[in-house]
Parts: C-alpha cells; sequence; structure tokens
C-alpha cells in the first residue's frame, strides 16, 4: 500500500514509519520538523519519500492524499510545555490542520487513524477510564486545557464526517506512549528523568509526586496502531491506547535512579514554579483498554523496566 504519515519523523511516527518500510509497504512522511527529526529517520529515509510541509497547506495535502491508499495522522502541537508556551499555534495547528487532513481523507475515501490523547479526559475522577467517559475540564484560563479541547474537536470533526460523509476513521486515545526518540524538553517526564539520572543531575519532581500515570512502550503503540488499521471492524470507534500498570511519579524517579545506577538525588518542586501560568495537573489517569483489546490481538509486552533502559540505551547512544 502507499500510505502517508502526518509527523511521520517525530517519536512515534518514526517507529510506524520503520515497521511499515519493513512490511514492503511505500511511505510517504508529511512533516514541518518542529518537534519531529530527520534523524529519527535514519534507518529508512533512503526508502521514505520525504515531504517538509504544513498539515494546514490545503493544496499540498490534497496532493498527498489523493495519492494514497492510508493515511495515519500522527501530527499535532504536543507537550505541557509547548502547549503553555505556543498556545495559539497550537489551537490552529491541532484544530485548522486536523480539519484539512480528515476532510480530505473524506473527499477521497481514504482509510484514516488519528492519533488522540488521554488528555480528552481532562481531569476526570473515575478511573480506569473508558471510551464513553465523560471530558472534566478545568478553567479556560488554565492554558494547558486547550490541547484537550483541540483534540476534542478533532475528534468531533473525525465522527461528523463518519456519519456524513462514511469517513472510514478510527480514533486512537494514546495515554502517555514512551520511549526511545522521545524529547523531554517538552514536558515529557521519562525522556527528562532518565536524562538528568545518565548526567547524574537533580530530577525535578512536580507537586508531591504522589500523581499516577500508566506508560506504554512505543513500540507496543506502533503495534497496535498496525492492528488497529487492518480491521474494518474498527471504523468509526474510538479506542484507549496505552499500559497496565500505573505508578506514581516519585516512584517513577526512584526508579529511573536505580535502573541507571545514578547518584541522582530527587528535589520536590512546587507547580507555580516549575510551569508559567496556565498550569494544572492531573492527580490520576488510568486508561482501560479492554475496548482495544476485544477488537485486535493486542496487549502491551513492555514493562516499564524495559521503557527506562530502552530510553537510557538510545541517550548514551545518540547523546551522552
Amino acid at each position: 500500500m502507499k500510505v502517508l504519515i502526518t509527523g511521520g519523523a517525530g517519536f512515534i511516527g518514526s517507529f510506524l514509519t520503520e515497521s511499515l518500510v519493513s512490511d514492503g509497504h511505500d511511505v510517504i512522511i508529511l512533516d514541518n520538523f518542529i518537534t519531529g527529526n530527520l534523524k529519527n529517520l535514519n534507518l529508512v529515509k533512503s526508502n521514505v519519500n520525504i515531504v517538509e510541509g504544513d498539515i494546514r497547506d490545503e493544496k499540498l495535502v490534497d496532493d498527498l492524499v489523493s495519492n494514497t491508499d492510508v493515511v495515519f495522522h500522527m501530527a499535532a502541537a504536543l507537550g505541557v510545555n509547548n502547549i503553555l508556551m505556543s498556545a495559539l499555534n497550537s489551537i490552529s495547528v491541532n484544530i485548522s490542520g486536523s480539519n484539512v487532513i480528515l476532510k480530505t481523507s473524506a473527499k477521497y475515501d481514504k482509510r484514516i487513524i488519528i492519533a488522540s490523547t488521554s488528555e480528552i479526559y481532562g481531569k476526570n475522577p473515575k478511573q480506569p477510564l473508558t471510551e464513553n467517559d465523560d471530558r472534566v475540564i478545568g478553567s479556560p484560563q488554565k492554558i494547558r486545557w486547550t490541547y484537550s479541547d483541540s483534540k476534542a474537536i478533532e475528534e468531533a470533526t473525525a465522527a461528523f464526517l463518519h456519519e456524513t460523509q462514511n469517513l472510514r476513521v478510527t480514533t486512537i486515545r494514546l495515554f502517555n506512549t514512551v520511549g526511545p526518540r522521545q524529547k523531554g524538553k517538552y514536558g515529557m517526564v521519562v525522556p527528562r528523568f532518565v536524562y538528568n539520572a545518565l548526567m547524574h543531575e537533580t530530577l525535578s519532581v512536580y507537586g508531591n509526586g504522589e500523581q499516577t500515570r500508566v506508560f506504554c512502550h512505543v513500540l507496543d503503540t506502533v503495534d497496535a496502531l498496525l492492528k488497529i488499521s487492518k480491521t474494518d471492524k474498527s471504523i468509526g470507534e474510538v479506542y484507549n491506547l496505552g499500559g497496565t500498570r500505573e505508578i506514581s511519579i516519585l516512584k517513577l524517579a526512584q526508579k529511573v535512579i536505580q535502573l541507571t545506577n545514578s547518584t541522582s538525588r530527587i528535589e520536590f518542586i512546587p507547580y507555580n514554579e516549575a510551569y508559567t501560568f496556565g498550569f494544572e495537573d492531573v492527580q490520576r489517569r488510568v486508561p482501560d483498554i479492554s475496548k482495544l483489546k476485544s477488537i485486535i490481538d493486542w496487549e502491551p509486552k513492555r514493562d516499564l523496566d524495559e521503557i527506562i533502559l530502552d530510553t537510557k540505551n538510545f541517550y548514551m547512544g545518540n547523546i551522552l
């Protein structure tokens, strides 16, 4: 098949690209390289068509989508730090850009998988979260929720186009996909902790560290994305995609120090010192992935130790 991946030079997109190329597909990548990196494609760049551009460019997107069989829409403005510092651009990319991708896919009747986010649920205290659970969002003055709002509009657009134009879309809500190639500078906690531990620098835990998350290895995420794209039963549906073992951020920091043999210490930083205005944290976020497991033969295979060690090995081989 001919496959278009928006954001194909990014963290998840690059691993998805490698898997598709390995399976013999023709892959076209559309990326603006703001958060993506050409180095992520070193293993396959001679075997893919790389197009530098913006998903808001309607003519460019039309040309690319019309010539492909499947679209993986992975491009987005994401990351807490990125959202807080560039809220207006993030809103534009996630709403206007996704609108272009979705409407063009409907125009040419293309199969499309869109990467949404666990941020959709906001701060809903009901855990684990199922796909039908309500969104509980904070004040508009808390800028971090603009990401959740923009992705909710993306999901609503996809649902509307499915109902009215038979868009063959599946929406995947990602819960903390982590692993090699991920950058900590946008607020992702695992690569930030691992890098600091390897440098024997202080690991900054925001708040009291009791907030919990569930992490999923990027290779497990890619495996699920590929499987979901191959079943028509998933069309028109929304699925949570994430790991299975909950851990507090404090225990995560301790585990990272242990697995990297680091001399780093842990420091607690109040939220108002860690972030600019507009931030609000979520105390617990755990996915219910039973719906996804019921439609495809999949479950996460790699545990948190493997995630940390793979991230460690990546940094040691590519940065340190």
